[in-house]
């Protein structure tokens, strides 16, 4: 089993900000196979369980605020014995122009306090993410103002296609392995 998990807020005043596109990519994961989100009982998390090829996947979006996913990661990851090859993470990235993407093996936080929650829970870097740009505000607003407000009209007619892009880089992360997955989907366009 492999796990891909949706960094984001939960609640519904989270729910159409920037820094829940991780949510966003694995709800569309999940629509597309008509599976359903449930809570995982003793992991802090949603999860839907779909299929790719014959590779069976979790999908989870944890009910921990953001800079707390490390604890929904860890608690997934005992429950279901999971390697960390076997965990993808999906999340907003400030310093990536919107709608581009960047698929890695393992990294830094680069200041991401969600995946710095992760690092610091699993005691590794050593995990695969998949950082979708969200851009930088062109104003004074404050970076933790601008990943907590809504998409501008303008992006919302391009999320489509950027979370058909993201839901398609996890498919062949699952299917065919990150290093495939990286040619493909870490090409300047």
């Amino acid at each position: 089993m492999k796990l891909i998990v949706g960094l984001g807020n939960p609640g519904r005043q989270y729910a159409p900000s920037r820094h829940n596109i991780g949510f966003l990519v694995v709800k569309a994961l999940a629509d597309g196979r008509k599976a359903v989100f449930k809570r995982e009982p003793g992991a802090f998390s949603l999860t839907a369980k779909i299929k790719i090829s014959r590779q069976n996947i979790l999908l989870a979006e944890p009910l921990t605020f953001m800079n707390l996913s490390g604890e929904a990661v860890v608690a997934l990851v005992n429950k279901f014995k999971l390697s960390l090859p076997e965990i993808l993470v999906v999340c907003d990235d400030l310093d990536l122009e919107f709608g581009s993407m960047r698929l890695k093996k393992s990294g830094s936080s680069a200041g991401h306090k969600g995946i710095q929650s992760i690092t610091d829970s699993l005691g590794t870097h050593e995990f695969a993410r998949l950082r979708i740009g969200i851009g930088r505000p062109q104003s004074r607003i404050e970076p933790a103002e601008y990943v907590l407000a809504p998409f501008l009209k303008k992006e919302k007619e391009e999320l489509a296609f950027i979370l058909g892009k993201a839901v398609d880089c996890c498919l062949t992360w699952a299917d065919l392995a990150i290093d495939k997955a990286m040619n493909i989907y870490n090409r300047k366009e």
